[in-house]
């Protein structure tokens, strides 16, 4: 079946202004976190921290494919071998299959006691391309369309002379390999984790800089197909989206934060040039992920506004029976947003300086609610 994450991604290079976007459900936390990837089980008690399961979370990224509005599932190589490899769930499905290709040091975060984070980011990585694209350590050729194609890179630059050659180094032979093996990647660009003295006084222009820089000696064969990066605000994001016309341009979720910064970060962001979201705690802290993720789909293909989308949002949670974590006036409001894995911050300030349509947005939500209102998981 052909993939909506190709179609969308030829028609944003072969005319940058279109209004194609790219939704991605990260669902990578196991090669971070501890036991706490899954995210809190709604069988908790006050003063308990009682998490899901690794098997309740595979459930929920089954809802998520069969569901078939993201573009992409990004999984750990494990939960890819499950859903992809055994199960084929991807074979009838639209959505692409990904694997976190690489699992640098800055995002070792399991065990509340641990440094990593702390440290200058060095490269690792667990997983192998073989193993994504069909289970074992050598692949034939035609095995490899089994699994996944495509995967996340990850680097982050502290301005560190020796680290940064280290981590750039081994993206060079990650490329070389991947390049070789018909194995795709997009690269997530992370802000500095630890500069110590060498902190840039501009983060953004650091991050911006460093990207640019680092992808003008890759050729074609060789680049990412899109990047992953921390939304740092409309100047920056417009900056490096009309730098190069051939480099499509993501950001990352960060923190979950409330249902109003999840929608305008993707509102505000796509108005400025991004093309991709891949928002993982925020999906997967929602109280109910397949309704949170119809409305980002809905903000992403300009059917309804943010704060439209927030309150559609708690009136699908009364009418399903579920509690909201916030109350709708909590919700509407904007929070602290993280532009790490690890919770370095910034501030966001939602303003949503254009509309669509009134009876636009009314039409295309009857549309939402009558095409996926008998959907078996929204009941």
């Amino acid at each position: 079946m052909q993939k909506s994450l190709d179609v969308k991604l030829a028609k944003i290079l072969a005319d940058t202004q279109c209004k194609e976007f790219i939704l991605a459900d990260a669902k990578d936390a196991d090669m971070a976190f501890g036991l706490s990837a899954p995210g809190l089980s709604p069988e908790q008690h006050a003063g308990e921290a009682t998490f899901k399961t690794l098997d309740q979370y595979r459930s929920q990224i089954r809802e998520v494919i069969a569901q078939g509005l993201v573009d992409i599932v990004l999984m750990s190589a494990s939960t890819n071998e499950v859903l992809t490899l055994r199960e084929r769930l991807f074979e009838n499905s639209t959505i692409t299959p990904a694997i976190r290709a690489n699992d640098a040091t800055d995002i070792w975060l399991a065990g509340a006691e641990g440094v990593y984070p702390t440290l200058p980011s060095r490269p690792f990585r667990t997983a192998t391309i073989d193993h994504a694209m069909c289970g074992k350590a050598e692949c034939r050729p035609e095995e490899r369309k089994l699994g996944a194609d495509l995967g996340l890179y990850s680097i982050t630059f502290n301005n560190d002379l020796d680290r940064d050659w280290e981590s750039l180094n081994a993206y060079n032979a990650f490329r070389y390999e991947a390049e070789k093996k018909g194995f795709r990647h997009f690269l997530e660009v992370f802000s500095p984790n630890a500069p110590g003295a060498n902190a840039p006084q501009d983060v953004p222009k650091f991050v911006n800089d460093h990207i640019v820089r680092t992808l003008a000696g890759v050729v074609g064969k060789g680049r990412p197909i899109f990047l992953k990066i921390p939304y740092y605000g409309p100047a920056a994001m417009e900056s490096l989206a009309r730098y190069d016309s051939s480099l499509v341009v993501g950001i990352l979720g960060g923190s979950a934060g409330t249902a109003l910064d999840a929608f305008h970060m993707l509102w505000e962001a796509k108005k400025y040039g991004a093309r991709v979201a891949l928002y993982g705690r925020k999906i997967n802290q929602a109280e109910h992920q397949t309704t949170f993720i119809r409305y980002l789909r809905a903000v992403a293909d300009d059917e309804i506004l943010p704060r439209e989308a927030v309150k559609a949002y708690h009136a699908d949670l009364q009418r399903l029976g579920i509690r909201p974590k916030r109350s709708l006036e909590d919700d509407l409001q904007s929070t602290i947003q993280s532009d790490s894995y690890s919770g370095q911050s910034t501030s966001q300030t939602p303003a949503e300086t254009s509309a669509a349509p009134s009876e636009k947005v009314q039409r295309n939500l009857q549309r939402w609610n009558r095409i996926l209102g008998e959907f078996p998981y929204h009941k």
